[in-house]
């Protein structure tokens, strides 16, 4: 961890761009930049001193200006299913989750952007705490080093990143890009552009901006609901930029950039799971280069919603599938864990509130 100096940024911050600045402003050759991200990133060293080809006096300026690692574990669960949800200090004391899930195809982490979420979505326990700061993209990008140091020791490593734990990503929209730069980076942790999913509530001005850059990471929206009128209820950003205004934004990007969009739609027994919620969700949908990511609830006790049970969830995807719309049913993961987004966190903070 970054120690008690809470102002040091971590190295992890700086995309290969701005290594090559610091560097040139500390009279080095901008050739040291690659020698520094392959220790971060390759050899995964935490110590400044173990970069053994830089300069002496050089490695004395890194340790005066920042620190490695801006993460410190509190608690670790592990589910039946060998899912791994993180607790995380941060250096100001703020805490923050992330998960490891297993699945056929490697290993995906999913990590959060915030400290706390202001979205108030009334179905997620992220904002349960309120949001406190923005990570930084070193922060963000130490959520996933920490895992890769775990899961060096079985030869192993993340495959796959989810933007999509405590926080909205696209309200702190400059530090999350820099973040994926450095872990897609071919110096960085080389992890492909198309293995990173960033998912959005919906904040309008954002998503035209991420369709202009023309970025090839995967684009997620949390949709919820087929109509306005739900929607608000569960999701607040809707009256900001109802469905309308969403989904024309959604359009230009999609035509823009050839990419297929991934609708995120939690199954809320009894709210959102109906017959018609399906066709007006086929509807919504139908037509574009996009499917719909079925999810199981993980419960949340302060927010009394019931997840779909498994048949009807597969005849809430069958009715989306004879409507034209592709659509995919996620299986469980850690629902014997915290797993809902925040819940590990607001359990603990409660728990440290009440000692």
């Amino acid at each position: 961890m970054c120690g008690k100096i809470e102002n040091m940024q971590t190295i992890y911050s700086l995309n290969i761009k701005e290594l090559e600045d610091f560097l040139e402003q500390h009279g080095q050759k901008k050739y040291r930049a690659k020698q520094i991200y392959s220790w971060l990133y390759r050899k995964k060293v935490l110590s400044f001193d173990e970069m053994t080809d830089l300069p002496a006096s050089f490695i004395e300026v890194l340790k005066e200006n920042f620190c490695i690692m801006p993460l410190k574990l509190i608690t670790k669960q592990v589910a039946k299913d060998l899912t791994a949800k993180y607790l995380f200090a941060l250096n100001d004391g703020s805490t923050i989750e992330t998960v490891l899930m297993h699945f056929n195809f490697g290993k995906s982490v999913c990590v959060s952007s915030q400290v706390g979420c202001n979205m108030g979505c009334s179905f997620c326990a992220s904002g349960l705490l309120k949001k406190q700061r923005d990570l930084t993209s070193g922060e963000i990008v130490g959520e996933i080093m920490y895992i890769e140091k775990e899961l060096e020791e079985v030869e192993a490593r993340v495959g796959n990143i989810v933007i999509m734990g405590t926080g909205e990503p696209f309200d702190n929209y400059d530090n999350v890009m820099n973040f994926c730069s450095i872990v897609n980076s071919d110096l960085g942790l080389a992890i492909g552009a198309r293995h990173i999913t960033i998912s959005t509530c919906g904040i309008v001005p954002r998503i035209n901006d991420f369709a202009k850059e023309k970025y090839q990471y995967n684009l997620a929206i949390s949709l919820h609901a087929p109509n306005d009128e739900l929607r608000r209820k569960l999701m607040p950003i809707d009256k900001a930029y109802p469905l309308d205004v969403l989904m024309e934004s959604l359009y230009n990007y999609s035509e823009n950039n050839h990419r297929r969009l991934t609708f995120e739609y939690i199954l809320l027994k009894g709210v959102n799971d109906s017959d018609a919620h399906a066709k007006q969700l086929a509807d919504l949908i139908r037509g574009m280069n996009a499917y719909i990511n079925l999810i199981p609830y993980n419960a949340v006790d302060e927010h009394g919603y019931q997840s779909t049970d498994e048949r009807g969830a597969l005849h809430f995807y069958d009715v989306l599938m004879k409507h034209g719309v592709k659509a995919t049913l996620r299986s469980k993961h850690g629902d014997d864990i915290d797993a809902a987004c925040g819940q590990l966190r607001a359990k603990h903070e409660r728990t440290q509130n009440n000692s």
